[in-house]
């Protein structure tokens, strides 16, 4: 493949003068712009990133590291959406990605060391745990941050609404004649933030509908997933004074809830109704179609790109908190009750 430095022998210019065509830079006169895109497309050329580098001293490489102590991974819906609509996003914007790693061949401990190694020009840090030393040595570094699904007042964040999600659902159970209503978090790991804020949100609006929470109406689902919804339900099953609905802080722990009723032989929605968090696609086809607060995963992707961009463009770290809207989804696994 034809290089940038051989372009600039054939045109008679200098490499930085071909790198600021490609690169669309206004300083440059028509007749050699038109000269070397005429080169540029003789030759079939495709500008990699050393050659927009010249100019604008970037790599387009833009850094995404995940981390998170619960083992759930990125195998979860919510955040290979996520990462999906940033992909795309960054597409959009010409950036490539490259996810962080721990290399022993190139010998470093952390994302940091990896990061600076690849001379990337932001990183985008999904994190749950505020406290995490590999996301605060990030933070701290020359590298233009974002960081998703975590409130933080020290970067730019990108969230979804959390609190407006759990007021919604909860404000919903209310009307549908709910008053015995329970509330499965997502881990007892304080740490995790997510889980952290559903709760409190979860208790708030309780009291603020005048509802008490009962002793044992609030159970850890573990790591979010369906086991430990299914196993926080059975807890519930066997509480004298049954709740007639359940909150729930995830779509799996929601779904896992649902299989302990059927087991327990009793029906969602006529015996509990559950409430869900995220809307996973998975969530429209199960029996009884699970009404859950709806996560806008493609717009939490854009914006968390779109705040790198800015900040990269600026050349200074900005701190952006970015709350995303959330929405009610009603389905089947709720119902009204006198």
């Amino acid at each position: 493949m034809i290089t940038i430095y051989e372009i600039a022998k054939i045109a008679g210019v200098s490499p930085t003068t071909v790198s600021k065509v490609i690169n669309n830079y206004p300083d440059v006169s028509d007749k050699t712009r038109k000269k070397i895109k005429k080169i540029l497309e003789e030759e079939n050329f495709l500008p990699n990133s050393q050659a927009q580098g010249l100019t604008t001293k970037r790599t387009w490489t833009l850094g995404i590291v995940y981390y998170e102590d619960l083992g759930v991974g990125l195998s979860h819906p919510f955040f290979s959406k996520v990462i999906e609509a940033f992909k795309k996003q960054s597409d959009i914007h010409g950036y490539s990605l490259l996810f962080g790693s721990k290399n022993d061949r190139l010998k470093n401990d952390t994302f940091l060391e990896y990061f600076k190694y690849k001379c990337v020009d932001g990183v985008a840090i999904i994190c749950t745990d505020p406290h995490d030393k590999e996301t605060l040595s990030l933070v701290n570094s020359n590298f233009p941050i974002v960081i998703i699904d975590m409130f933080a007042e020290y970067a730019s964040t990108v969230t979804s609404d959390n609190k407006s999600g759990c007021r919604q659902g909860i404000e919903y159970l209310y009307n549908l004649g709910h008053r015995k209503i329970a509330h499965i978090y997502g881990t007892s790991n304080g740490d995790n933030w997510p889980s952290t804020v559903r709760k409190e949100s979860y208790i708030e609006s309780m009291k603020e509908l005048g509802l008490k929470i009962p002793r044992g109406y609030l159970v850890d689902g573990t790591n979010f997933d369906f086991t430990g919804g299914y196993k926080a339900m059975q807890k519930l099953l066997k509480l004298k004074n049954r709740p007639t609905a359940v909150f729930t802080a995830g779509d799996k722990m929601a779904l896992g809830a649902i299989e302990a009723i059927r087991e327990a032989g009793l029906n969602v929605p006529g015996d509990i109704s559950i409430l869900g968090f995220d809307d996973i696609e998975i969530s429209q086809y199960v029996t009884p179609k699970l009404t859950t607060i709806r996560q806008n995963c493609d717009e939490i992707g854009r914006a968390a790109v779109d705040i790198l961009v800015e900040q990269i463009n600026k050349k200074e770290k900005l701190k952006i908190n970015k709350v995303i809207p959330v929405e009610l989804i009603v389905r089947e696994s709720c119902t009204k009750i006198d």
